[in-house]
Order: structure tokens, then sequence, then C-alpha cells
């Protein structure tokens, strides 16, 4: 099978296509899954950027969808030709949250999907939406699956509040569709027009351009009528969340999973607590998640934007336009 093996010391540079052996037949529990297709998301570009630890050889990307191929002894959930998609915690299967590290990780801990041919333990996946395609349901199991812990378990999303998402990357437009599937407003950022445009075209009520006004969270005061968002979808980290919780209403709730600023900073914590809003950070979620995730996904009348597509061989130029910041929804591997 085809592979992709990421050398130390780390860099798309050190991403290599190579031929490994097909897995033998799956053992009790376990299922074989032919991988047809992986979405790229931030955490995938930091390990293989050099992420520190990271094992030499490591097969990457957290995310893969394809068809069980055989199933071991002991498996009743999945039958040969499902089509299935990798959750991100393999052994988080329900409950409160259990893991504060990678380790267990595809992609990260252990090998991911960036390969034809996989056995994992059958909980390592959850039956694919009806009628995706392999493409659409690989970008479930990072960016979609914490969307929707984001709005759904953890801030409890009701019809009529107001959602803000920053950025057009694959949380925040699957935030976005979601929560308009839920009866939410949702108001966006971005730095380009031409993304303004295809917000505004997806149903975003407002789009707030934050490089020409950087304090974009008076202008989420004033679009809410001093109100604020309900919701924050706050993927930026240090440098967004100040203006995040000046756009939060009192009482709100700001969803925390993204570092795209950096790793630490500032926090102005009299307003958090005046506000007296909960900032909750979030790593995606559990199987059981997933599961009534797809379940919801099946009733909506909207499918996942993708921005492009690249060969596995590919990888390496898959991720240096993931690095350029010019995509809109999730950048995809098919193979």
């Amino acid at each position: 099978m085809k592979a992709i093996q990421l050398q130390s010391p780390g860099g798309l540079d050190r991403l290599k296509l190579v031929n490994l052996p097909d897995p033998e037949a799956p053992k009790s529990g376990e299922i074989q899954v032919r991988i047809h297709a992986s979405s790229l998301n931030f955490h995938d570009l930091g390990v293989v950027s050099g992420k520190p630890g990271v094992a030499d050889g490591l097969i990457p990307m957290a995310d893969g969808a394809g068809v069980v191929t055989a199933v071991g002894e002991g498996v009743t959930e999945f039958k040969t030709g499902d089509s299935v998609v990798s959750c991100f915690f393999p052994t988080w299967l329900a409950g409160r949250a259990r893991h504060a590290d990678f380790v267990t990780v595809p992609g990260d801990g252990i090998d991911g999907f960036a390969r034809e041919l996989v056995n994992a333990p059958a909980t390592s996946f959850t039956l694919s939406p009806k009628n995706y395609s392999h493409e659409e349901a690989a970008t479930l199991t990072t960016a979609g699956l914490t969307a929707w812990r984001a709005l759904v378990i953890d801030a409890g999303i009701q019809a009529g509040d107001t959602v803000l998402v920053l950025g057009t990357g694959g949380v925040s437009i699957f935030a976005l569709q979601m929560a308009q599937s839920m009866g939410a407003r949702v108001i966006a950022t971005t730095s380009s027009a031409d993304k303004e445009k295809q917000l505004l075209a997806m149903g975003a009520e407002a789009v707030i351009n934050y490089r020409d006004n950087p304090n974009w969270g008076d202008t989420v005061l004033e679009l809410t009528g001093g109100r604020g968002a309900d919701i924050v979808v706050e993927v930026g980290g240090p440098g967004t969340l100040p203006q995040s919780i000046r756009a939060c209403r009192i009482g709100g709730h700001i969803a925390l999973m993204g570092v795209l600023t950096g790793f630490a900073g500032a926090l102005p914590t009299v307003e958090l607590m005046r506000k007296q809003q909960r900032l909750q950070g979030l790593i995606v979620g559990s199987r059981e998640d997933q599961q009534d995730m797809v379940r919801a996904l099946e009733n909506f009348n909207w499918r996942p934007v993708i921005d492009s597509s690249y060969p596995l061989e590919q990888i390496a130029d898959a991720f240096a336009h993931q690095k350029a910041g010019k995509h809109f929804g999730k950048v995809c591997l098919s193979f």
C-alpha cells in the first residue's frame, strides 16, 4: 500500500511517499478500512512542521474516511462495504472529556490515515453520514466535531441565539452552517473582501473585516443592539480572545479551541469576570458525540465546504496551500 511517512525532524520537505506491506486480516474486535480521503487541520500542520517528540516515520493525518473491507471476529457494528469515518480520540468512547494530550490521536501519538489501508479497533470509527462522499466525511473527524461540541454539547445553542465565528477555516465554516440549521443568526469575521462575499452568500447576517476594524468586538455589540453574541467560536487564541470577550454577551459562552495567534497572552480577566462569561477550552469530542453529530447531519440540507483536493502524493502542496491561509473551508486529500 501507498503511505506517507514523516521523517525527523519534520517539515513539509520531510513528507515521503513510501510503499508499505498491506496489513493482514483484522484481529478480533478490529475492522480493516480502505482509506479514500483525509482532510487537513491546523493540528496536522503543527505535527508535520516539526512538533517535538513526534516519532520518526510517523504516518500523519488525524482524519480518515473510507470503506470497510474486512471485519474481525466479534465485530457486529460494521459490515463489509460500510462507509466509515475515523474518531479523533479512539479511546474516548463517551462521557466527559478524558484527554489533555494527543498520545492516542492518529497522526500524532499513533500512525494516522495518510495511507491506503488500516486495521484498527472497530471503536476507532463511526458510520459516515448517508450519501456523503468520502471527502465530505473526512472533514468531520476534527473540524466538524469540534464545531458540534462547541455549539451543541458545551454551549447548548438555542434558536434565536447569535453566534460569532472567526475566520473561514473548517471549524468556523462548520459552525456557521450548524448554527444556521439550528435557528441561530451568525456574525463572521474575515480579512478578505472575497471571503466576505462568500460568507454573506452562505447566510452570515453580517461580516466584519478584522484588519480594517481591529476593535471588532465593539462592532459585534453594535450589531446586536449592545447585547453581544451568545456564543463565540474562538479559533484564534490569545491574539483574538480579548475582542471575543468584548463581543460576547453577559453570561455568554466562549468556546476556545484554537491557537492560530499563539499559545499564551494577556487576558482581560476583569471584563471576563464582570460579564460573567464562560470561557471553555475544548479538544474535539467523543465517539458518542460523533455518532450524535452524524445523525444530525443526515437531517440538514447542506454539505461540508471543500476548498480544494489533492492526491496523496501531493500532501506537501496541500499543506502549503493550507499554511498560506487562502482556503475557504476544508482542504482534502483524496486517494
